[in-house]
């Protein structure tokens, strides 16, 4: 990239470029440029700046190809509620209906009728943590206030299921403590029903839909250590998780990304305080992870989040 940044987000593009905005320097704070990749050439371009800058932030492509940016955190001084649109054609930004509540580290979803669903986060730098929920409506740029989630949780996933419900796991909630609940919420209704919680609390795990519909999670923190191996699989059609066999590397803050041939590959993260450059292959036919050739360079908290929500972060 052109520009140091972490704790920014990043979106894969319809004409296939790579969008990565905002962040964080540590010799100027928060950033409002952003950058374009093109995986045809390699190069990276500088694109318009964002009205704001921010880090902690989502970033999401949306059925008509423009990106909706959501919240973050600036300086951490202040947690925003304002959001923005990039216009891949104009390379332009611009600002759009402000969300209820002011958060960052929360999770954006685009479910089926191409609204957003943004689930949690924090309400400031080390604050309250929420459990409140809202949908935007690209048609009419506004936010409606969905029902709130049972447990309020930051750094946690979301996942939209086969059929449109999103799947929201783990994450931290308000004491510190690492959380294994689990919840769906139906967009239609606005409405939220706990599951099956899972076999291990977790947070900075990935959370990918596998092509027979089940979710598979893998590795993350938890309340003891800050990466670790474990993998466990969701059933939507009976609410239960069953674990599988571990990865070969411990790691969270990682990326999970489903491959047309319904294989899941696993990159980089954090492997205990270091980073880490191992790449895993999981196999849904016999349900092991095999290691790979790792990736070039170092990556934690890059998330290309090709599983459902946000490559770098």
């Amino acid at each position: 990239m052109q520009v140091e940044r972490r704790f920014h987000a990043v979106s894969v593009l319809i004409n296939g470029k790579v969008l990565v905005s905002g962040g964080l320097r540590s010799d100027s704070g928060s950033i409002n440029n952003a950058e374009l990749y093109d995986p045809l050439t390699g190069l990276w371009t500088m694109t318009g700046n964002m009205n704001q800058a921010r880090d902690g932030h989502t970033s999401s492509v949306l059925t008509n190809g423009k990106v909706l940016v959501c919240g973050g955190d600036q300086d951490s001084r202040d947690t925003l509620n304002t959001t923005e649109l990039y216009d891949p054609l104009t390379e332009f930004w611009t600002m759009t209906g402000n969300m209820n509540v002011r958060r960052q580290e929360h999770i954006a979803s685009v479910v089926t009728n191409g609204k957003v669903l943004v689930t949690g986060g924090e309400r400031s730098y080390a604050g309250t943590v929420l459990d409140k929920a809202e949908l935007y409506d690209p048609s009419t740029e506004t936010w409606n206030v969905t029902g709130s989630m049972h447990y309020a949780r930051f750094q946690h996933r979301a996942s939209v299921l086969n059929n449109g419900k999103v799947l929201v796991t783990g994450g931290i909630r308000s004491d510190g403590g690492v959380v294994s609940t689990t919840e769906l919420c139906d967009p239609s209704t606005g409405k939220w029903k706990v599951t099956g919680s899972m076999m291990y609390p977790r947070y900075g795990h990935t959370s990918s839909v596998l092509a027979n519909g089940n979710v598979l999670v893998t590795g993350g923190g938890t309340n003891t250590s800050v990466s670790f191996d474990s993998i466990e699989l969701y059933d939507p059609l009976t609410g239960n998780w069953t674990t599988v066999d571990n990865m070969h590397f411990e790691r969270s803050d990682h990326t999970g990304c489903t491959l047309p041939n319904g294989n899941v590959i696993v990159t980089g993260g954090q492997y205990y305080y270091d980073d880490t450059n191992t790449v895993e292959l999981y196999n849904t036919s016999i349900e092991t992870f095999k290691s790979i050739v790792n990736i070039n360079d170092v990556q934690s908290l890059h998330k290309p989040r090709v599983q459902g929500v946000r490559v770098g972060d």
